[in-house]
């Protein structure tokens, strides 16, 4: 039987507050040789189901990892660089990147692990749990933000926090584009009404009708980038009851009608 014995380290000498300090310098030296392109960033493209980013304060994406290329089919770094979430997502989804990122700025507090939904290609729901951290200069102060997404493990899916909304957000991805409401959705998903919204705002920091809301207008919004679907034929195929309700739903989150949105061109964005 293989000795269990856990391994033991080293005793390490004690080192002086001076002798730190040297290490500390030679490190900034040996940064400051290093080529921009071969920095740490560099690991996340080897790392899967992890998404790396960095941005200026401004918003502008500064780095990103493969995978974020993959997710919005760019050939290389030269197609997102100076991009901004405006420039890559729909307007609804961007607005609530931009607002978080805005928090970081200002250094109020960092994002660590927080489950977050985000929409995958076809404008579905999908869970990312992200951590953000401000980007600081050399005087300790903010200058942009840097994150990382990765998809939940099955250790993640049985946190309590993901349990008690994952049933619910499962059905607004799969029904969506019916007549559902959230009652029905609460009682589907074993709560009642009160606990499925204390629930979900907790987490998301939005309410479930909103969520669905926001389902079925990112997936209009794509069907008014690529199809040639009427305002009435989005409507019904996104869940909601007529034209009319599309239209003020839309207008409210977007701030143009569908058809301003389509006549005006769409966001060019390949996600």
């Amino acid at each position: 039987m293989r000795n269990t014995t856990p391994y033991q380290t080293r005793v390490r000498r004690q080192r002086s507050k001076e002798e730190v300090e040297r290490w500390r310098e030679q490190r900034e030296s040996w940064m400051q040789g290093l080529d921009p392109s071969a920095w740490f960033h560099g690991m996340f493209d080897h790392l899967p189901g992890l998404h790396f980013f960095a941005k200026n304060k401004e918003g502008h994406l500064m780095f990103a990892s493969r995978g974020l290329l993959d997710r919005y089919q760019m050939q290389d770094d030269t197609e997102i660089l100076g991009r901004t979430d405006f420039d890559l997502n729909p307007d609804i989804m961007a607005r609530a990147y931009v607002d978080d990122d805005k928090i970081i700025l200002l250094g109020e507090k960092q994002r660590i692990e927080r489950m977050e939904l985000w929409w995958d290609r076809q404008g579905l729901p999908d869970w990312f749990l992200i951590t953000k951290l401000p980007i600081l200069n050399r005087q300790g102060k903010v200058q942009g933000v840097m994150g990382v997404l990765r998809s939940p493990d099955e250790s993640d899916r049985k946190l309590p926090v993901y349990q008690s909304v994952a049933k619910a957000v499962e059905i607004i991805r799969r029904d969506f584009s019916r007549p559902v409401s959230i009652t029905d959705i609460a009682r589907a998903a074993g709560q009642s009404l009160r606990q499925l919204q204390r629930q979900f705002k907790a987490t998301f920091a939005i309410s479930p009708q909103e969520f669905l809301i926001v389902t079925r207008i990112v997936t209009a919004q794509r069907l008014l980038e690529e199809s040639s679907l009427s305002a009435s034929e989005i409507a019904l195929q996104c869940g909601f009851v007529d034209a009319s309700s599309f239209t003020q739903h839309f207008r409210k989150r977007i701030g143009k009608t569908p058809a301003t949105y389509r006549r005006e061109g769409a966001v060019d964005a390949a996600w």
